[in-house]
């Protein structure tokens, strides 16, 4: 990876640290441990808090918005591939591109949504200087998931919802999941799985994100 080597806080040896971290947490898939060892989290931040890139904290990218922890990130990529196979995902809120970047990884492609087009084009240009390829981007809101690529194995929101949008759900494919954080205030992160009779759902753990707000930021 060109131009994203680091040194003291954001080393090869860092990431290895963090991935322990994550083992110790709980987390068991070594296709996501692997894709977290070997993604440069620090080239997703500000170079100002690269040193604090690989804590396990949510840090500011800008525009109100967040880049979700370490644990976060890996805890949701766990829970959305443990309904395989996943060859096609789409992610609502793009972000910096961390967790665009940790799905590129792992599935063969992946569609990102993202509603403020500063953050949408620095995150294009972040896995752009990674050389992923298999990523499609769109500017727009969220709500109204990505129905050119539909339907989807898995979709995963990085913002609350006040609701689960009635659109993500009809953009699932029959034995895909959605997991996203639900709630105003107190949110709760839910999986929810598409059967051949509906739909099934899953109350998870407390969780905390910015909103998945409606329309578009330039």
């Amino acid at each position: 990876m060109t131009g994203v080597a680091g040194i003291g806080m954001t080393s090869d040896r860092t990431r290895q640290r963090m991935v322990e971290m994550l083992r110790h947490e709980g987390i068991t898939d070594e296709r996501v441990l692997a894709a977290m060892l070997e993604l440069p989290r620090h080239a997703f931040v500000e170079e100002g808090i690269a040193s604090r890139a690989y804590e396990d904290t949510p840090l500011p990218i800008g525009h109100g918005q967040t880049i979700s922890s370490p644990l976060i990130v890996a805890s949701m990529t766990q829970l959305l591939l443990e309904k395989t196979p996943m060859a096609k995902v789409l992610e609502i809120g793009t972000g910096c591109g961390y967790q665009t970047a940790v799905l590129a990884r792992l599935v063969k492609e992946v569609y990102t949504l993202e509603r403020i087009a500063p953050l949408m084009d620095k995150a294009r240009r972040h896995l752009r200087d990674l050389r992923f390829y298999n990523v499609r981007y769109k500017h727009a809101d969220g709500h109204a998931g990505y129905a050119e690529g539909a339907p989807y194995d898995g979709i995963l929101s990085a913002a609350s919802a006040s609701h689960v949008p009635p659109a993500l759900k009809e953009q699932l494919a029959v034995g895909g999941r959605l997991v996203l954080p639900v709630g105003v205030g107190e949110q709760w992160l839910y999986v929810i799985d598409r059967t051949e009779k509906g739909f099934t759902e899953q109350k998870r753990e407390a969780v905390r994100f910015v909103p998945l707000l409606p329309g578009l930021a330039q």
